[in-house]
C-alpha cells in the first residue's frame, strides 16, 4: 500500500477501495491506514492540493468541476475550500479568457448563439457563471 501511495498522491477513499480489493480484515485495514498516515504516505491535504493544481493547470478545469470531483472522492468541503489557494486568480482569469476565445472562434451562427454555446461549454468545464460573464463582457 505504501508503494501505491508513493506512486501518486491518493485520497483515503482510493486507498480504502484498493484495500477492499485485497479483501483484508477490518483491523488490518485500520492498521495500514494509520501507518500510511503516520509515515505521511497518505495525506489528504497534499492530495487535494496536487489534485487541484493538476486539474486546473493541466486539464483547465474550473473550480466547480474540481470541487465536485473532490467531494465525490470524499474530501471534506472545508479542506477543499482551504486548498483552492493553489490556483492563482490571475492564472484562472487568463485560462478562462483563453478557453472562451478559442471556443467562441470555432462557433457558427449569430452572435448571441455563439455566446450562449460558449457559456454553456465553460459551465460544463466547471467555471463559475459570474466569471464567464466577466470575460464575455
Amino acid at each position: 500500500m505504501a508503494a501505491y501511495c508513493s506512486y501518486q498522491d491518493r485520497c483515503h477513499q482510493e486507498v480504502e477501495q484498493k484495500m477492499r480489493d485485497f479483501l483484508l480484515i477490518p483491523e488490518a485495514k485500520e492498521e495500514i491506514l494509520l501507518y500510511l498516515m503516520r509515515e505521511n504516505y497518505l495525506n489528504e491535504e497534499r492530495f487535494a492540493r496536487s489534485y487541484i493544481r493538476g486539474k486546473f493547470y493541466i486539464k483547465s478545469w474550473g473550480r466547480n468541476k474540481i470541487r465536485n470531483h473532490l467531494k465525490f472522492k470524499g474530501v471534506p468541503e472545508k479542506l477543499i475550500n482551504s486548498c483552492f489557494d493553489e490556483i492563482d486568480d490571475a492564472d484562472y482569469e487568463k485560462t478562462l479568457l483563453k478557453i472562451y476565445e478559442q471556443y467562441y472562434a470555432r462557433q457558427t451562427g449569430k452572435e448571441y448563439q455563439k455566446k450562449s454555446k460558449t457559456t454553456k461549454y465553460l459551465l460544463g468545464r466547471g467555471f463559475e457563471y459570474e466569471e464567464i460573464l466577466k470575460v464575455s463582457g
